[in-house]
């Protein structure tokens, strides 16, 4: 059974737990990485104008990724991390679960947040995955 822990993380909160997640797994690790990294400014939650809150405000947007994932088939388990951005995953996260074929593997999710709790991120990212459970981690 081989595992993968895939994470999308801003400022480094959500690598390091990821980092701790796949070395207490024995997992492989793969960083979601956006074509166009994210500023400081764009990550300024309290400017309606900033590009988190853009995307976030667009469910329909999907943010570019860097495509270097050779071969998601191996997997059996998928932990997929990030940050709740406005109680849900944000976009690239959808981005990255369409991209690839979750056919028959396991998804768990586990996020980090400044104070709020997984919301709707769940039930928003199930329509992405199609005929495929996703499970609410917990890594406290």
């Amino acid at each position: 059974m081989s595992t993968l822990v895939a994470y999308f993380s801003a400022s480094g909160v959500t690598k390091r737990k990821a980092e701790e997640l796949a070395e207490s797994l024995g997992a492989d690790i793969y960083e979601i990485k956006p074509v166009v990294p994210y500023t400081k400014a764009d990550l300024n939650w309290m400017d309606k104008k900033s590009r988190s809150s853009i995307e976030c405000a667009d469910k329909s947007f999907r943010p570019e990724m860097v495509d270097d994932l050779s071969n998601i088939s191996k997997y059996d388990t998928v932990y997929i991390g990030f940050p709740i951005w406005w109680y849900v995953a944000p976009n690239i996260i959808k981005t990255f679960v369409e991209k690839f074929d979750f056919s028959g593997k396991k998804i768990v999710v586990f996020a980090t947040s400044g104070g709020s709790g997984f919301g709707k991120t769940v039930s928003d990212l199930q329509p992405s995955v199609p005929g495929v459970k996703i499970i609410e981690g917990n890594l406290n």
